[in-house]
């Protein structure tokens, strides 16, 4: 588990480098999104899947939360940004 954070939080620093420096960033691939939010809350993971909305793909996670709430974490593939709930 320990390697798999540390394989995480580097992707997401590289990531994050490309995009400040202005380089067309690499995709964010389901599995990446998927351990990113797995990896910042003690959630278990539900379903994830990639949706295409206005033209650009979402990765949508499904989650249960620590309260027992089912809820949906949407992050857009290109940035890899949260974007906002429906």
């Amino acid at each position: 588990m320990k390697t798999l954070t540390l394989c995480l939080l580097l992707t997401l620093g590289l990531f994050a480098a490309t995009v400040s420096a202005g380089l067309t960033p690499v995709r964010l691939s389901l599995e990446q999104a998927v351990a990113s939010v797995n990896g910042k809350r003690a959630n278990k993971i539900l379903g994830a899947r990639t949706e295409t909305q206005n033209n650009r793909d979402v990765h949508v996670i499904k989650i249960l939360t620590q309260e027992g709430r089912v809820q949906e974490i949407r992050i857009d593939a290109e940035t890899g940004k949260p974007l906002p709930a429906f």
